[in-house]
């Protein structure tokens, strides 16, 4: 009994010191996400779908949750959001060719209507984040819309 004592004693003390501990944050400015908004033009209701569901993931700026202070939850949090940003990061829309935006529209709206995102480990702690049907069809459309625009352009070069 004293040995799982002492393997339990330090198991809390290692949680205890892993506390100090975290990876770098996703802080970054809001007006990261000027350029996308600017240029894609959502509607309110769609833009605060894409504050809800996407950003957080999908751009510098990501407003954490209570939980986020816990190790090893935050490095969790960090890989999934640094995962996000590699696929599509609208705080990096200006440096995006017009072919690789209409791409990530294409895959965003793939990702959405196949009600791949949000993921849906990020829905359980954000239930905000579940779309509904007609959330679904909004942000699709709006994506079409802006697809639409690009591919004028692509195909009058």
């Amino acid at each position: 009994m004293k040995i799982v004592k002492k393997v339990l004693l330090m198991l809390l003390a290692v949680f205890v010191i892993m506390q100090f501990f975290g990876p770098e944050r996703n802080e970054g400015d809001l007006a990261t996400l000027d350029a996308f908004v600017a240029e894609t033009n959502p509607s309110n209701e769609v833009k605060t779908i894409l504050e809800t569901t996407c950003f957080d993931c999908h751009s510098n700026v990501t407003r954490y949750p209570w939980y986020d202070k816990i190790t090893p939850v935050n490095y969790w949090l960090a890989n999934h959001i640094e995962e996000g940003k590699e696929h599509f990061n609208v705080s990096d829309w200006d440096n995006y060719s017009i072919k690789k935006k209409d791409h990530k529209l294409d895959e965003l709206i793939e990702e959405v209507e196949d009600k791949e995102m949000p993921l849906e480990s990020y829905t359980y702690t954000h239930t905000e984040a579940n779309l509904s049907d007609a959330q679904i069809k909004a942000v699709v459309d709006w994506a079409k819309t802006v697809r639409a625009g690009y591919n004028l352009g692509l195909n009058s070069k």
